[in-house]
């Protein structure tokens, strides 16, 4: 009990930074996109669409309870978008008096056709439907999904890594771009050498002119001692 109250205090002092933060990284355009994107359990629930709709993705709050036993919840807050009405996603986690968890959520308003949970499932074929029971189809799947609550690798992962940190995660190095530029330091590299290659070469032909220059004077002297 005394590291939850000590947690508990910590987490009260926090708030404010936490806020702070969330205004500095309002002002960064995609940033929570791509942190989603750079997190390598996260991304894996990541479909085109997905991605697509998380764009409108402005602000992300992990709030947990007063009691921290008792769990918390992660408020999504999205600009106008294509997708849906809401302007908050939330889904919250709790343990009732009994110690059994449970989760509950916001039920997301589509547009008309746009329901990315359901045009996923329609489009999968016999073979990846069993692969479909191992993994959520859409990264919005998650928000209506209360099976596991005691173990919501998501949230939790949202909770204890992305949130005290997102940073480590917007700032991974884009990989293409590392071997695009090994790529171009190669082909750097190849022209240098040519460019060696054509001087020896003419280092060659100089010294075989000179060679040539040689021979001709030494032919007129003799010709001198003829006369």
């Amino acid at each position: 009990m005394k590291i939850l109250k000590v947690e508990q205090k910590y987490n009260k002092l926090r708030q404010p930074f936490f806020q702070k933060r969330s205004e500095l990284i309002a002002k960064i355009p995609n940033f929570w996109v791509t942190t989603f994107v750079n997190h390598p359990q996260v991304s894996a629930l990541l479909g085109e669409e997905d991605e697509e709709a998380l764009h409108y993705l402005t602000r992300v709050e992990v709030t947990e309870f007063e009691d921290i036993k008792s769990g918390y919840r992660i408020d999504f807050y999205f600009d106008e978008n294509p997708y849906f009405e809401n302007k908050v996603l939330s889904k919250e986690f709790h343990l009732n008096e009994s110690g059994d968890p449970s989760s509950k959520s916001t039920e997301i308003k589509w547009k008309s056709g746009k329901d990315l949970t359901k045009r996923s499932s329609q489009t999968q074929n016999k073979a990846s439907r069993k692969r479909q029971h191992e993994e959520p189809e859409s990264f919005f799947t998650w928000f209506a999904d209360h099976s596991d609550a005691g173990a919501d690798e998501l949230g939790e992962v949202i909770k204890d890594d992305i949130w005290p940190n997102p940073l480590q995660y917007y700032l991974v190095p884009d990989m293409d771009d590392e071997e695009g530029e090994g790529e171009e330091d190669d082909d750097d590299d190849e022209e240098e050498e040519g460019l060696e290659d054509i001087d020896e070469e003419g280092d060659e032909d100089e010294g075989e002119e000179d060679e040539d220059d040689d021979e001709g004077e030494e032919g007129e002297e003799d010709e001198g001692e003829d006369d």
